[in-house]
């Protein structure tokens, strides 16, 4: 399974001049665009990262009354000194504020540390409670299922110059080498400039200081001019730094296609509700997506907000604007629509449809403009605009409201699709025939959508396969791309030609997951014909995969397709190097034993397992691989042992099932009838697990038994050759019986 890294920074601890990129810097702007530039200059674009400076902390931050404590940790910025103070059991330390990120809602401060990393300090900055808090616990997600612990400030998802895609700096140059672990990370300017969103202009910038000025401009500018672009080309400039993400490629450039660069996260991730609003860091572009508004193609960021950031509504006598054209006559008559009195904030179009919520204290607006659901906030706890507001009432009393208000219930949609979202989420497949039908509806949503078919990935029932397939010419390249990565899971004929395809498609992301899918094909498998398009699209897989060397997922996931190739020794070796960066990371220390176990270097295989059960010791794949191999070499006891503990971990597991059926077989076969049937049950998708329960079923002398087992199995999977000859078999026993004469 492929991990996933998210974004939304950037990094660099030093800046450097990009002129031979063609960069000539915003300064060179001003010299045409004083206004712009002042607007910049002084926008939380502009500066989205500055240097620490003496001034700065007398004008934004209050002095730290208090130590912030994290552990046995306890932490104060001195900002006389520009320093954070670290008090702990290896005793005090101090570390310079270099820079400093954000400002909008928290300022965050970095230090550089040992071989060029640029560190997130422990201790940020709340700009409108003016308070000074712990960064990693403010980033806990709280998700009611399971228990999230901060970080140690110091581990690599917070190293700057790792976790973040040039949003906060221009130009970046990361520099990373990978044999020594060290960066030497450049950047252009702090901050987004101009060329962020116009491209290099070092052209532009000499061919208008030559222009004569009483000539009109030519129709070539030199320059990306943004009103130039396309809707959608629009938006997609400002994606990358705005989407909960996994990046495919380093080298997005205004104009260019965000799925060409980028995969997007939806609803799957316990980040968001099961109705899409946000629970915990999402940025926007998901959301965004879910927005009739956006959905319509006609609108864009730039409506709203300026391109240094700025709301263009802020004036609360034109906040409504934002809303035209298209809802002028809401617009007009916006109270007998809000059912708020004007002048007040329920009167305000954003307020209802982007009300404002909070998560590590950042506020951010829903971008899906979608009206309140208060039927949700009682379904699912998620937020909605009435409660925000009013905290005196409850849900059920927005709920009745909005109700009398509306004829039409359109609270029941989302109702409907969330309840799927919540039902897939906890591998309720009873839910099963409804979310088939949502995929197959014509006016289906593509977030929905998304979200359904990457859960449907734990799913174990094969009436899935039919319906992902008549996905694959789904409008939308991200539901193409989920539905390739889904297809991977059964390689038969049908899925494998739709891969196949797909490998030929025209967005990036839907290529390389179409490739990933098929790393396990034998390029002497397929057609001759088709083999270029598959060797071009692992070629584009393998760079996608590369292009961030310092990221431990990066190298886990191309360790993931050497395994998948037989390639033993180069997935060893991604293992080995994703365990360097991270060495606590879990999954890496799981393959890289089953790759040494296919080496036949069974002691590494079983060094790394036991590393991975010191690291989570009730972790059900741990101990199911660790009992596997223990199995293997002969450790029976040690095995079964494994094998219970995984069970436990996860009671669905048939494959724990199974193995403890065979292992106790010999010794404990009444026990072993019982985990084989447990395994039959909790598997049906898979023939062998019947057959083996019917198998021993026969051996403990119960036949009438294991051919009802065998008549089930066979009913499913016509074609298991094992059952059928088991079935064969005892059907001729049987009839011998009853002829009175032995077998032959």
């Amino acid at each position: 399974m492929a991990l996933a890294q998210f974004s939304a920074a950037a990094a660099g601890p030093a800046a450097a001049p990009a002129a031979a990129a063609g960069f000539a810097g915003s300064r060179s702007c001003r010299e045409c665009h004083a206004k712009f530039y002042e607007l910049w200059s002084t926008s939380f674009h502009g500066l989205a990262m500055q240097p620490y400076t003496a001034e700065l902390a007398r004008s934004k931050l209050t002095p730290q009354a208090q130590e912030v404590v994290a552990g046995p940790y306890r932490f104060r910025a001195d900002l006389e000194r520009g320093v954070v103070i670290e008090r702990g059991p290896e005793g005090e330390a101090s570390f310079p504020m270099v820079q400093v990120m954000g400002g909008k809602n928290v300022f965050y401060f970095l230090t550089p540390l040992e071989r060029g990393k640029l560190q997130v300090l422990p201790v940020a900055y709340d700009v409108r409670r003016r308070e000074w808090l712990d960064t990693t616990a403010s980033a806990i997600r709280h998700f009611g299922d399971r228990h999230d612990e901060a970080l140690y400030w110091k581990e690599r998802p917070l190293t700057f110059n790792t976790a973040c895609f040039s949003c906060h700096v221009s130009q970046l140059e990361q520099n990373y080498d990978l044999a020594s672990d060290r960066y030497h990370t450049t950047w252009a300017e702090p901050g987004i400039n101009c060329e962020t969103c116009h491209g290099p202009s070092a052209a532009h910038v000499e061919l208008f200081r030559r222009w004569p000025t009483n000539q009109p401009p030519p129709a070539d500018l030199k320059l990306i001019v943004t009103r130039a672009l396309t809707t959608e080309q629009r938006n997609d400039s400002c994606a990358p730094c705005h989407a909960k993400m996994s990046p495919l490629t380093l080298s997005f450039a205004p104009g260019d296609r965000y799925f060409d660069h980028f995969d997007l996260v939806t609803l799957e991730h316990p980040d968001f509700y099961p109705d899409g609003r946000d629970l915990g860091e999402n940025y926007t572009f998901t959301t965004w997506r879910l927005s009739p508004c956006a959905k319509s193609g006609k609108l864009d960021c730039i409506h709203c907000h300026t391109s240094s950031g700025r709301y263009r509504f802020a004036d609360p006598a034109k906040a409504n604007h934002a809303c035209l054209p298209c809802h002028a006559a809401r617009v007009g008559e916006a109270p007998a629509h809000t059912h708020h009195p004007p002048g007040s904030t329920g009167n305000v179009c954003i307020a209802c449809h982007m009300p404002m919520t909070e998560f590590a204290r950042m506020r951010r607006s829903d971008h899906s403009m979608r009206p309140p659901t208060p039927a949700a906030t009682r379904q699912y706890q998620s937020p909605n605009a009435c409660n925000l507001c009013h905290t005196n009432q409850d849900a059920a009393w927005a709920d009745r409201l909005v109700r009398q208000w509306h004829e039409r219930d359109y609270q029941r949609p989302v109702l409907e699709r969330a309840a799927l979202i919540a039902a897939a989420r906890k591998q309720d497949w009873k839910r099963l025939p409804d979310m088939l039908a949502e995929l197959r509806r014509p006016d289906r949503e593509e977030i929905q959508t998304a979200s359904l078919v990457r859960l449907l990935a734990d799913c174990p029932s094969e009436e899935k396969w039919p319906a992902l397939r008549n996905l694959m010419p789904d409008p939308s390249p991200l539901v193409r791309a989920c539905v390739a990565e889904a297809l991977g899971q059964q390689l038969d004929q049908p899925n494998l030609a739709a891969l196949v395809k797909a490998t030929s498609d025209d967005f990036r992301l839907v290529r390389v997951r179409a490739a990933a899918a098929l790393a396990g094909i034998p390029e002497e498998s397929l057609p001759e014909r088709q083999r270029p398009a598959v060797n071009r699209a692992w070629r584009e897989l393998i760079a996608s995969m590369r292009a961030r060397p310092d990221d431990m997922a990066s190298h886990y996931n191309l360790g993931n397709f050497y395994l998948a190739r037989g390639q033993m020794r180069e997935a060893v070796q991604e293992f080995e190097t994703a365990l360097r960066l991270e060495p606590d990371a879990l999954p890496p220390q799981v393959n890289a034993a089953l790759a040494y176990n296919a080496l036949g270097q069974n002691d590494k295989a079983e060094a790394r397992l036991r590393q991975a059960l010191r690291l989570a010791p009730t972790n059900a794949a741990v101990n199911l691989n660790l009992g596997m191999l223990l199995a293997e070499v002969g450790k029976l006891a040690e095995a079964e042992q494994a094998f219970r503990a995984a069970f436990k971990a996860d009671p669905q597991s048939g494959q724990a099932a199974y193995n403890l059926g065979v292992l106790l077989a010999k010794e404990h076969p009444q026990e072993a009838l019982e985990w084989c049937r447990r395994a039959a049950e909790l598997r049906p998708e898979n023939p062998q697990y019947g057959y083996t329960h019917a198998f021993y079923l026969h051996h403990a002398g119960q036949r009438d038994q294991a051919l009802a087992v065998l008549r089930t199995v066979r009913q499913r999977h016509p074609d298991h050759q094992d059952s059928r000859r088991l079935e064969e078999q005892l059907l001729r026993e049987r009839d011998a019986q009853r002829a009175g004469s032995p077998d032959r």
